[in-house]
This record gives C-alpha cells, sequence and structure tokens, in this order.
C-alpha cells in the first residue's frame, strides 16, 4: 500500500468522504466506499466512513493499493489506434476495457493497452490516469483521446471543460422516441437507491443531450447523439429517463429478452465520432470509429426484423 496526504478542497468542505475522495482522486462512488469500507481513509488517526462528512482544513490520508500506482504494461487485445502523433493519440476502445485501472477493477484498461504497445504519455493528473483527458464506460466503445504531451493534456481538459470538443455518439434505444428529434435536459446525481447507478435527481448536475433518430427499425430507434454535458451514464440515463432505454443495458432496465436474442451482453453505445481543435497545430481534428463486431451484427438483426 501507498499512502497519499490530501487537503479538502473548499469545493468539497460538507461532502460525504466517498463522494469527496472519488471526486479527488478520480474513482467511482462506490470505489471509494469500498476504500472507507476497508478503513483505507484516515484523518488526525481516526478512521473515516463513507459517511462522514469532510470538514475545512482537514487533510485526509488514503492508502492506495498498488496496481493503481504502479501501472503494469498488458496488452488489451482489440484496441486499435485511429489517430497518432507526438502530441495525442485517439483510441479506438473494446467494451469491456476501462479507460485507466482503478480500485476493484482488474480487467483490461487503456493506458496498460498504451504501455504494453509502446506508447508514452503526459505525465500530468493523477498517477493512476495519466494522459486521461475524458473517459467512457467499460462497456462503451469506440473513440477516446489520451494526451502524449503536458501541452496537450492541458489544451484539452480545457476544451473538454469549456464544452469545445464534438462528441457524437450512436445508440440503439428501444421503442420510438415521440420526437425523431429533440434534447433532453435533465440534471443528472447518484441513484438514491444504488451506489452504482445513476438517475435523473432534483439535486444532481446539469447535463443535456441532444438527439436525432437515424433509422425507426422494429421495436428500436438508431439515434445520433451529440453531447452538450459530460456526466457519468449521462446518455444511458437520459434514455433511460424516456422510457427507452439502450438495447443490451440491464442496468438502466433494458429487456433482457431482446439482449438474449441480440446475443449482447453489453449496451448498445458506441462513441462514433470525436473533434476537436488540435492542441498544437490549431487545426480542427476529427475522428470517426466504425461499429464493433457486435453491435454491427445487433443491429443488422433488427434491421432485418423490420424489412
Amino acid at each position: 500500500m501507498t499512502a497519499r496526504l490530501l487537503p479538502v478542497p473548499d469545493g468539497l468542505v460538507g461532502e460525504r468522504v466517498d463522494t469527496g475522495i472519488a471526486r479527488m482522486l478520480g474513482y467511482s462512488r462506490s470505489q471509494a466506499a469500498s476504500m472507507a469500507d476497508a478503513g483505507m481513509i484516515t484523518a488526525a488517526g481516526k478512521t473515516l466512513g463513507k459517511s462522514d462528512r469532510l470538514t475545512a482544513g482537514l487533510f485526509l490520508e488514503v492508502e492506495l493499493p498498488a496496481p493503481v500506482l504502479e501501472r503494469k504494461p498488458q496488452p488489451v487485445p482489440g484496441l486499435g489506434i485511429l489517430y497518432d502523433d507526438d502530441d495525442l493519440v485517439v483510441v479506438d476502445k473494446p467494451a469491456g476495457v476501462a479507460a485507466h485501472p482503478s480500485v476493484g477493477w482488474e480487467g483490461p484498461d487503456v493506458l496498460s493497452g498504451l504501455a504494453a504497445a509502446g506508447y508514452r504519455v503526459s505525465t500530468t493528473g493523477a498517477p493512476e490516469r495519466q494522459g486521461i483527458v475524458s473517459r467512457l464506460d467499460v462497456g462503451t466503445s469506440g473513440a477516446m483521446v489520451v494526451a502524449k504531451t503536458e501541452r496537450a493534456y492541458s489544451a484539452l481538459k480545457k476544451a473538454f471543460k469549456h464544452r469545445e470538443v464534438t462528441k457524437i455518439y450512436h445508440a440503439l434505444c428501444q421503442g420510438h422516441p415521440h420526437q425523431l428529434a429533440g434534447t433532453i435536459d435533465a440534471a443528472i446525481g447518484r441513484h438514491p437507491g444504488s451506489d452504482w447507478k445513476f438517475a435523473v435527481t432534483a439535486t444532481g448536475r446539469h447535463a443535456v443531450t441532444h438527439y436525432e433518430v437515424l433509422e425507426l427499425l422494429r421495436g428500436a430507434a438508431l439515434c445520433e447523439i451529440d453531447l452538450e454535458t459530460g456526466r457519468t451514464h449521462q446518455i444511458r440515463v437520459h434514455f433511460a429517463a424516456l422510457k427507452h432505454p439502450l438495447v443490451g443495458d440491464l442496468t438502466y432496465g433494458a429487456d433482457p429478452t431482446l439482449a438474449a436474442k441480440l446475443a449482447l451482453v453489453r449496451q448498445w453505445l458506441h462513441a462514433r465520432q470525436l473533434g476537436f481543435v488540435h492542441p498544437v497545430t490549431g487545426d480542427w481534428l476529427e475522428v470517426t470509429s466504425e461499429y464493433p463486431p457486435e453491435l454491427a451484427r445487433s443491429l443488422d438483426i433488427v434491421r432485418d426484423w423490420t424489412t
């Protein structure tokens, strides 16, 4: 174990311990809660529980498992490269692969895969997620950018923060949305009954999703989605709130029978296109990711049902 000493930022005073640790270290809240349950978070010699509140002037001593800090190169089958230069790399992430190592995750991750392939990324950011400027869910495939240099990291972080990046997703949702194009403007926060799910809540963070139906199919619709914000599980939560969960997304209410018919063990969601101003050249860079085989195959099956 390696310990890290963290002062409580003013913006996190009053927050729960698990929420604060998640935000400071980039973990999920459930991962941070597991660390608290294991006695890995202390302050002034006292072990803190996950629901304890952070106070001003407090210094947290957090024990981090070695695998999180010492990323070991590990080849990732199916990890593709969509764009590569001296400053950044855009990967084609398969489903089942995390963006970076984290507590409780023992599967493959993008950073370990890049390291195994000989890539060196920016050293800016927390040790376990250096170079990562935005993430995709483990179960979501598609285009994801990783910074190689400090200059690229800073510029891309700023671009994502100020919503200067085009993030286009394709999703197959169950049923037909009432409108063929629209905007979902609904705040997203932790699900009141689950540490690992999210929901539309009155006290959540601002979240906006724009969508357009590309194809109306039998019992489903292929949608193109332009994310204005980037909350965790945003597309999945917003479409579930519309009563049109993504096909295969059993976590958010998708039909398991339909998923089985399509042999889908993941949500039908793909980061199709990523566009941004190159942090060094100043040119507009746009990268497109093709559907992976399991999504293309399941979409073809639904199309066959329609014809």
